[in-house]
């Protein structure tokens, strides 16, 4: 009798645990969901495209770096 109630508090302590495993992985899967698209921007110098919160914007437009952005255009 006694066996049979140590086996049943193992298992319970074996399904609690995975019980809680489960959370964890079910709540750092929805912490680590991708960012939401950006639009795309192509740098005016070099035609390399990037998301819009990437690049650098001045008065001529969008650039991949500041070094592209102070050169003078590409023609």
């Amino acid at each position: 009798m006694g066996k049979l109630l140590l086996l049943l508090v193992v298992v319970a302590i074996a399904l609690v645990a995975v019980r809680i495993w489960a959370r964890k992985a079910a709540g750092s899967a929805e912490r680590s969901a991708p960012p939401p698209p950006q639009d795309m921007v192509r740098c005016l110098h070099c035609g390399v495209h990037l998301p819009h919160g990437e690049a650098v914007a001045n008065e001529r437009g969008f650039f991949c770096c500041e070094a592209h952005g102070r050169e003078p255009p590409a023609h």
